[in-house]
């Protein structure tokens, strides 16, 4: 299951189920391309075929969203 969690133009932001162990983070898909940024920074994780416009946009909605992203990933994956 992937959640989404935000659309804002042409990105979706969403988690997959089964990476709670790492740091929260979310991942970014446009097109055929997925990214995954850091939630604690906005920093990108792996930039998954975006366009370094494209990462700057998305890591400026992750920090601009970051408290509610961060509340998403708690309560789909039941940590505090």
């Amino acid at each position: 299951m992937t959640p989404t969690i935000h659309r804002e133009g042409p990105y979706r932001f969403f988690f997959y189920s089964h990476k709670p162990r790492e740091p929260p983070h979310v991942h970014v898909e446009r097109d055929d391309a997925i990214a995954k940024i850091w939630l604690h920074d906005g920093a990108v994780a792996d930039p998954g075929g975006l366009t370094p416009r494209d990462l700057q946009r998305v890591a400026g909605i992750v920090v601009t969203h970051r408290e509610s992203f961060i509340e998403a990933w708690h309560e789909h994956f039941g940590e505090p």
